[in-house]
């Protein structure tokens, strides 16, 4: 059996197990991937002090995000679609996060809606709000989320109109999947994964069922979405949010020091530095570009996280020394996810989790809630 010790590794059997549309979903970025390719070689680019001499017999990675007590400064972000990579895949993550002491988003592009994980007993879980132009809704989803009792919802402020995802629509992506002339000979490749999904829970978007056109091509849900997620948003709008939220309101896809202070003003717990994995705006600055700006900008008013291109744990280690809280993944919990199911995820995380703590060691730091710049080769 091979070993799976990498990030990359879960990368490249998650490949080989989900069709090329879902995969490409995943793995690609928008228009020229520029933003995206930045996330990962800026981030390779940061240099970790190397410390010798140091008591490392100890070290604590436990910490707090957005009020809930963690066990690694790690999260899984919301990520769209997730039940199509693996049978009832948000309940599979949820579970591995939950035994990782670690929290998990909930998206509202979701497979398995909100109610769903409550009856699946994972509670409790974070959940993700987009801004529509239908209040109604925005509210409906709001209290179905305090309903279930999240403790944090995370409002995306970057998607009030998407980027074009090129591969999507080569891909054909559909919700739910279909046999085409075009997939076939792929989806036969895949039989694991076919019969998965016809024993999932569900295979539409369980929190807008109903809601949706008909045909659920890549096109049609790109049209629901430039039809229903709010280009006129503004600030006033996720003040009014924040109204009828009482619980911790994070707020995700800052970018800009100026965007980080408006949302300390609305009273946001914390922000998510994010370009949304590099699948939004194309020419963008990488998040760990843009990190150590927005922590300047707000001088510890609200928790800032960090999301984009984390595939390790020394990535993790150079988003805490430039500041961050801590870390979201994406990429790396669907890569998981579509390689084993719950299994793959807990493989991940304690990847992760593993190398974080082999980097802190090596660094000579012990504790990470005490990581700081000083941890970064100074050139």
């Amino acid at each position: 059996m091979a070993v799976l010790n990498s990030i990359a590794d879960l990368r490249d059997r998650a490949r080989r197990r989900v069709p090329r549309a879902l995969f490409d979903y995943a793995a690609r970025g928008s228009y020229d991937e520029l933003t995206m390719g930045r996330n990962r070689t800026d981030l390779d680019a940061v240099e970790l002090r190397q410390r010798v001499m140091v008591d490392v017999s100890k070290i604590a990675t436990a910490t707090t995000m957005a009020g809930q007590a963690c066990t690694m400064p790690l999260g899984i972000a919301p990520t769209g679609l997730t039940g199509l990579f693996y049978r009832d895949g948000e309940i599979c993550g949820a579970r591995a996060a939950a035994a990782a002491g670690i929290p998990f988003c909930l998206s509202t592009v979701s497979i398995c809606s909100i109610e769903d994980l409550c009856e699946a007993g994972v509670a409790p879980f974070w959940f993700q709000l987009y801004l529509m132009r239908d209040r109604g809704f925005n509210e409906e989803l709001i209290g179905r989320a305090r309903a279930a009792q999240c403790p944090v919802l995370v409002l995306t402020l970057d998607l009030q109109v998407q980027g074009v995802r090129r591969r999507d629509a080569k891909n054909g992506l559909a919700v739910p999947p279909r046999l085409t002339l075009r997939n076939a000979l792929d989806i036969a490749t895949k039989p694991a994964w076919a019969l998965g999904m016809l024993r999932s829970r569900r295979r539409n978007f369980g929190n807008i069922e109903g809601r949706l056109p008909g045909s659920r091509s890549v096109l049609n849900v790109s049209t629901w979405i430039s039809e229903q997620f709010n280009p006129s948003a503004s600030w006033q709008d996720a003040a009014w949010v924040r109204s009828l939220w009482p619980g911790k309101l994070v707020l995700k896809g800052v970018m800009d020091p100026g965007d980080a202070r408006r949302a300390a003003d609305i009273g946001a717990d914390a922000v998510v530095v994010s370009n949304h994995g590099g699948r939004q705006l194309d020419g963008a600055p990488s998040t760990i570009a843009a990190l150590p700006r927005v922590v300047d900008a707000l001088k510890g008013r609200c928790e800032v996280l960090f999301d984009g291109g984390v595939m390790s744990g020394q990535d993790i280690l150079k988003a805490m020394a430039s500041g961050a809280r801590g870390c979201l993944i994406g990429k790396a919990f669907l890569y998981g996810l579509a390689a084993g199911g719950e299994a793959g995820v807990a493989t991940a995380l304690a990847i992760l989790r593993s190398e974080l703590e082999v980097s802190m060691a090596l660094t000579g730091a012990t504790d990470v809630q005490k990581v700081d710049g000083s941890l970064l080769w100074d050139r």
